[in-house]
């Protein structure tokens, strides 16, 4: 069974600074010294969770775009995380999933967070991404789309493709769920909860890596990054201190909690429209 080595980078992010962020992430992945084959970074994480993109944005030629694509490139690994992206004149908070030859993909957020008026500031997406790495496949999200289950749910029509018992990766639409996030102390309760369901009923791992620290609006973050294994067991946790964290997921965790509990096979029915 294949494994992957991801690594969860929670830090301090300094207020619409893209040049001290991308520095402050230099050192950081620099000084990984496990080997690592996915770093994953917060939401907006060149200049937090800032309203301003008319002062911030970027076009995907921009200068973080090729921090991520030279980072990916020396480093050897598979970088991801969002920023605020202009494209073709509107502005997104845009997931980049970025390769080390270059290639990458994009999500742009779903669920735009009216309670913050991110919504009057960017256009949201209507396409999901489930990237693939070694034979394992990555569903990505951004913070706030945490709260929409449906959003995130394995699709019957995807789990009934093989006439099996087994239960294997070939059978679900994705084994592991990412969100990248600004999450506010203040409501730290349904992220810690939120992130363990959604492991529990997509039956996944599922990785949610924040922030710490006052943003411009004096909002304070408290991290609390997790990594949850497909029965809701959390084997990562950390709160309110800046952490990089590396942990290699074995593939047969997953095939024995799908095979030892086919829940899979009982769900309904739907269409994301």
């Amino acid at each position: 069974m294949s494994s992957l080595t991801v690594t969860l980078i929670q830090p301090d992010l300094k207020w619409e600074d893209k040049k001290a962020n991308l520095e402050m992430f230099s050192g950081k992945i620099e000084a990984i010294k496990e080997k690592t084959e996915l770093i994953i970074l917060p939401e907006m994480f060149s200049t937090g969770f800032s309203m301003r993109p008319e002062l911030l944005a970027e076009i995907m030629e921009g200068e973080t775009v090729e921090w991520m694509r030279s980072t990916a490139r020396s480093k050897k690994a598979i970088i991801t995380g969002s920023l605020i992206i202009e494209d073709e004149g509107k502005c997104y908070n845009r997931l980049v999933w970025m390769l080390p030859s270059g290639d990458f993909g994009y999500y742009d957020k779903r669920h735009t967070f009216a309670y913050g008026e991110e919504d009057k500031h960017y256009n949201h997406g209507n396409k999901r991404l489930i990237a693939s790495v070694k034979g394992w496949k990555i569903n990505l999200q951004v913070c706030y789309d945490l709260r929409f289950p449906v959003w995130a749910r394995q699709q019957k029509q995807d789990l009934v493709g093989e006439d099996t018992n087994q239960g294997g990766s070939s059978t679900f639409e994705y084994d592991v769920l990412i969100y990248v996030a600004n999450w506010p102390e203040r409501r730290n309760h349904a992220w810690k909860t939120l992130l363990q369901a959604r492991a529990i009923e997509n039956q996944c791992f599922t990785i949610g890596v924040n922030r710490v620290g006052n943003d411009g609006n004096n909002i304070y973050h408290s991290g609390n990054s997790m990594l949850v294994d497909p029965l809701g067991t959390v084997l990562y946790h950390k709160e309110h201190e800046e952490d990089v964290f590396t942990y290699t997921l074995e593939k047969n965790t997953l095939e024995e909690t799908r095979t030892k509990f086919p829940f899979w096979k009982d769900a309904d029915e739907f269409m994301l429209i």
